[in-house]
């Protein structure tokens, strides 16, 4: 109960004493230094191995987003040959992009070459700036062509060899075939998306401006249109009227009474994922904003000058002229990673899918990891034979309580929606869900019809992992600890059992961890949600926002300079050059 009170005083603090949110970002910057002082030392556990000891095993990643960066930012083994091969030069920090599109923050303040990353490496790295077009995995190779243009006299496409394959190539927007939106809709997927946006938000001022321009036409060209209820179309709907009420406003005021901003969702409400108290607050937020929230409507078509939408209630098709159209409604699968499934025989699904240690079902030695890949959960009540059978030691065919015990933990472990069946059921542990099936009689043995009995809806609580930021890091930092510890575990797994199959897995399975989600509303506002039902939204929240982001930024300089153009948006606001 006192920690409950705590989390119901926290974001009073920040009302009470907003300085402290300052402070907080100074703390996070501080913070980061220390981890990379910590990273430094943690590198000298590895010592370099001598040349020609051993041959190092030849590890090949594809692609440099969150999955693939932070699996090389915490690969520390140099008994491996890494090759990183991608069509772009450096990480971005994809969460700030809406804040590229308006100024809030500038382009190079939020990437990172990957040659800086990885020069700090105790052994090589070597970057080929490339598009992996084509995935061989019966004879361990990736086809790859070079991102430059073809000037190379047909020297542009190459193949790497690999023991290990690593594929983070991540996914592309999901357009659900929608027509126009290919040629005439902008995505929010990378640096060059943001620019492009920002770039079209000064035209559209500048255009709106020419004294040749009629009424409706002005009308039409400052009407900005958002496809997609979520947290990035969400996000970049608050900047983009932050950026306009704030700064644009004053430079173009014959524009003000023509601007409007519309935010399209097929669903019943927006931030979906998010509890309904911030859904509820974003929606009347905007709402008092200005910007037009229509849910329940689905795009049909996109062209140049409109918007058609059907209205979900009634299937009426409304057409909605617009000047821009940004595109924010998940993501698809990239056409690379759609030619492999179908190589590996996974056309049925949206996205790779892997076994719980990220590896690839039905590939050896290829683990995927980011928005391109799924953790294909594996069910309880295909292995309830197996597990019933290592439990009965004596071959009885039957059990009691106790002989569950050396195998409970491995089954929480192995099946994590068995632990979430016991917390929906307000049961202490497995024991109690067995005790279940016994009714009066305790001291009746336990048969296999009980125990399938009992685990009936366990599988029930099995859900995909949400394709997002904080699941790629995660997924990218658990398999390069899992690299670093190859050959340990080899010799001494520390796995749970293997149920149908003798001796331990090498290593403990793959968990996220939730700790929690931001949702940026404009006007110095953001709603938070954190682990345990603590919901904060207000000014309170925007610093602790603030402070989270510069945290994860992956260097001293990428910190620096998104602060300082934090605090050059504060003094001077943000800036409408086109360049």
């Amino acid at each position: 109960m006192s920690g409950y009170s705590f989390f119901q005083r926290f974001p009073k603090v920040f009302q009470t004493h907003p300085m402290l949110g300052r402070v907080l970002v100074v703390c996070a910057v501080t913070g980061g230094g220390l981890m990379a002082f910590s990273d430094a030392r943690q590198k000298s556990m590895y010592a370099k191995p001598s040349q020609g000891e051993f041959k190092k095993k030849k590890v090949v990643v594809v692609g440099t987003g969150w999955a693939g960066t932070s699996f090389l930012k915490e690969l520390k083994n140099p008994s491996y040959d890494v090759h990183v091969v991608s069509p772009r030069n450096y990480f971005a920090f994809t969460p700030l992009l809406p804040s590229v599109t308006c100024g809030t923050v500038e382009a190079r303040s939020i990437v990172e070459p990957i040659r800086s990353i990885t020069k700090k490496k105790s052994y090589d790295v070597h970057f080929k700036e490339a598009k992996c077009y084509k995935i061989d995995a019966k004879n361990k190779k990736v086809y790859c062509q070079s991102s430059q243009d073809r000037n190379f006299d047909g020297k542009e496409e190459f193949a790497l060899d690999y023991d290990y394959l690593v594929i983070a190539m991540g996914a592309q927007s999901n357009t659900f075939n929608t027509p126009g939106v290919m040629e005439h809709a902008h995505f929010l997927k990378e640096v060059d998306d943001a620019l492009g946006i920002r770039k079209k938000v000064i035209d559209a001022f500048e255009r709106a401006s020419l004294p040749s321009i009629s009424e409706e036409e002005k009308k039409r060209i400052l009407h900005f249109v958002v496809v997609g209820g979520g947290p990035t179309g969400v996000e970049f709907a608050a900047e983009l009227h932050d950026y306009v009420y704030d700064d644009l406003v004053k430079l173009y005021p014959q524009s003000k009474d023509y601007v409007k901003i519309t935010l399209i969702e097929a669903g019943d409400h927006i931030l979906n994922m998010f509890d309904k108290r911030i859904s509820a607050f974003a929606e009347e937020k905007f709402q008092r904003d200005g910007i037009n929230v229509k849910t329940g409507s689905m795009v049909v078509k996109v062209s140049d000058k409109e918007i058609s939408t059907k209205i979900r209630a009634t299937g009426e098709v409304v057409n909605i002229p617009s000047g821009m159209v940004v595109w924010s409604t998940g993501i698809g699968t990239r056409p690379e990673i759609a030619d492999f499934m179908k190589q590996i025989g996974q056309t049925n699904r949206r996205v790779l899918a892997t076994d719980e240690w990220l590896r690839v079902e039905g590939c050896d030695n290829v683990y995927a990891i980011g928005d391109c890949a799924t953790v294909n959960q594996r069910r309880v009540m295909e292995d309830i034979s197996a597990i019933f059978s290592k439990a009965d030691k004596n071959k009885s065919g039957t059990l009691n309580i106790k002989d569950f015990h050396d195998v409970m933990d491995d089954i929480l472990e192995r099946y994590p929606q068995v632990k979430l069946y016991l917390k929906k059921k307000k049961m202490k542990n497995f024991a109690a869900l067995l005790k279940n099936t016994q009714e009066n009689d305790q001291n009746k043995p336990i048969e296999i019809d009980n125990v399938k009995k009992a685990l009936t809806e366990v599988d029930s609580q099995m859900k995909n992992l949400p394709p997002t930021a904080q699941v790629a890091y995660q997924q990218g930092n658990y398999l390069a600890d899992c690299f670093n510890r190859m050959e340990q575990c080899e010799k001494n797994p520390e796995g749970p059992l293997r149920f149908r199959e003798s001796g331990r897995h090498r290593f403990h399975p793959f968990r996220y961890r939730h700790l929690g989600q931001f949702a940026p509303l404009g006007g110095e506002q953001t709603a938070f949600q954190l682990p345990g039902d603590w919901v904060s939204i207000g000014h309170s929240s925007q610093w602790l926002w603030y402070s989270v982001y510069a945290s994860k930024l992956v260097s001293w300089r990428t910190r620096m300079l998104v602060i300082s153009d934090w605090g050059r948006r504060f003094i001077f606001g943000r800036d409408s050059s086109k360049i």
